[in-house]
């Protein structure tokens, strides 16, 4: 099928497209292998073009004023200030079918960061669908992934939330809560769904830690992990969503809560026992989408809270305070004219309890940036996006981020002297898939 069935434009999903998700990615109109016991049951179905595909970034930042330069030993000088991402990101996804009533959305990405190929993104899916006595469908499966959130439905969780592409060459603040991406790609978890009538959504589950990288020193081998690796869990991290979506001539409208607690060990060298740092987040959310002919609107928000019980932290001075609150706020307006030239505004803000020792200021004489000269972690501005999209796999991006508060303050909020708009962004993207 052409990108628009699942897509308005990659990647937001369309209802089908959260169907075809929600049904494990196995629907398919590729001739198959098959075989089939006397009892004609189905032991294999392999398509015979395997749904391989691959994704590219390239991209340009530009931050209003630089970052210091710290490698001189003495005073610190200016970095260049403008980033070039050749490509930002390349990734190679095998996306569909595995097996009957199996399938995978799995995807390995080279980073400019990191400049290293890793794992990223995973979901795979048992899924089956079965007519209630009302003639209704419910659609029934497990996921397996490595992510919180990346294996829900709707554009308004983290892991594929607006902003869609965002810039690894700006600044980011210092507070972030523990269920938007603080754990993507570094745990392993089992959830199980139901999903009535296309409309009724509820699921749960448990993440466990699975650090990628990380060596015992005693087996030399992958595990057991050891103090040696930073914020490891103690024993499975719970995850629950529930959402009800209602369609109506080209509309839906989508409301739904998600939340998971997180029972962490500092470890970075002390041992996985004792006090534990605990994170419960609780969020809502809301999607709205229209589907014209020509017009596609959607409007996306979310708002989580987290209540910190930092007692592994307060023990050793890495926070000031026993328990803290973090809130973050995220909502967006985007509109597409014919899939071809559109936009997005949207709006966030976190805030919280102030913590110097969770949000350290600059030490005397240090480079700043990324402090806080009252422990304040509240930052919020907007974010402005232009796209033209030439044909449907491919998007070309002008971004632009705008902060009015940056971890704590509008204006010197290092205590070094650099304002919050210093961290404003200019990004541009070439983003195609094929």
């Amino acid at each position: 099928m052409a990108c628009e069935a699942c897509h308005t434009v990659f990647p937001e999903l369309t209802h089908f497209g959260r169907v075809f998700k929600a049904n494990g990615y196995i629907l398919t109109n590729v001739k198959q292998v098959r075989d089939v016991n006397s009892k004609k049951e189905e032991l294999l179905g392999l398509a015979q073009t395997v749904p391989l595909s691959i994704m590219a970034q390239i991209s340009y930042t530009q931050m209003k004023t630089a970052v210091p330069d710290l490698s001189s030993a003495g005073a610190p000088g200016v970095a260049q200030n403008g980033t070039a991402g050749f490509p930002q990101q390349l990734s190679l996804f095998y996306a569909g079918k595995i097996a009957p009533n199996f399938g995978a959305f799995f995807q390995l990405t080279y980073a400019n960061d990191s400049g290293t190929m890793g794992i990223d993104n995973t979901d795979l899916r048992f899924a089956d669908t079965t007519l209630m006595s009302d003639n209704r469908p419910l659609t029934y499966g497990v996921s397996l992934n490595n992510n919180p959130t990346v294996q829900d439905l709707w554009n308004t969780t983290p892991a594929w939330g607006f902003p869609f592409e965002a810039s690894n060459a700006n600044v980011s603040p210092l507070a972030g809560t523990a269920i938007d991406g603080a754990f993507a790609q570094d745990v392993a978890g089992l959830t199980g769904y139901v999903f009535w009538n296309e409309s009724l959504y509820a699921e749960v589950g448990g993440y466990r830690s699975a650090k990628q990288g990380s060596t015992n020193a005693l087996t030399g081998g992958s595990g057991p992990l050891d103090g040696t690796a930073s914020n490891v869990m103690s024993g499975i991290a719970p995850y629950w969503r529930v959402a009800y979506e209602h369609n109506w001539d080209r509309h839906s409208l989508e409301l739904g809560a998600y939340g998971a607690q997180f029972r962490l060990y500092p470890g970075a060298g002390a041992p996985l026992r004792g006090p534990l740092n605990q994170f419960k987040d609780v969020a809502e959310d809301l999607q709205y989408q229209f589907m014209g002919e020509d017009d596609i609107v959607t409007v996306g928000a979310t708002h989580i809270h987290e209540a910190m019980t930092l007692d592994a932290s307060f023990a050793t001075g890495a926070s000031l305070n026993p328990s803290n609150t973090l809130t973050t706020n995220r909502a967006w307006v985007t509109y597409y004219h014919r899939r071809r030239i559109g936009g997005t505004v949207g709006y966030f803000a976190t805030t919280g309890s102030s913590d110097a020792g969770l949000y350290p200021a600059s030490p005397i004489g240090g480079p700043g940036v990324v402090t806080s000269a009252n422990g304040s972690p509240d930052t919020r501005g907007w974010v402005a996006e232009a796209n033209y999209v030439p044909w449907l796999n491919v998007k070309i991006s002008a971004q632009y981020t705008a902060f009015n508060k940056f971890n704590g303050a509008g204006s010197n909020y290092d205590g070094l002297g650099r304002n919050a708009s210093d961290n404003n962004t200019v990004y541009l993207l070439l983003w195609f898939a094929y």
